[in-house]
């Protein structure tokens, strides 16, 4: 791990993961690799829009539409081909398909709980 960055575990506590609904997606225009989700949080935050660079692995991303995720919604934005990202998806490989899908949470786990 060298040259790479340490955080502590008060710092890493500070992260917020939580179980988000994607409600929408879409390639972002004029990037071959992002793709701006529309993603329901539950009622500690209203609907935020995320960016993830997966494009590459699923070029139609409306496979991600009503499916539930760990995303980090309360990292600082970050501007990415012009649109502010306000968090991170979680992408775990689920290690099934080709290309492998991101790990969904399970059904029974409501919007917005906390995870970790």
């Amino acid at each position: 791990m060298a040259n790479k960055p340490h955080i502590s575990i008060e710092e890493f506590a500070k992260l917020d993961m939580r179980v988000g609904l994607v409600v929408d997606a879409c390639p972002v225009p004029d990037s071959k690799k992002l793709i701006k989700l529309s993603v329901d949080l539950g009622s500690d935050y209203e609907q935020v829009t995320i960016l993830t660079g997966l494009l590459v692995f699923y070029p139609d991303p409306t496979v991600f539409i009503g499916k539930k995720y760990v995303f980090l919604p309360n990292l600082a934005p970050r501007m990415m081909a012009g649109i502010e990202s306000q968090g991170m998806f979680f992408a775990i490989d689920s290690g099934t398909g080709d290309p492998p899908a991101p790990l969904e949470v399970a059904t029974h786990i409501p919007v917005g709980a906390v995870v970790g």
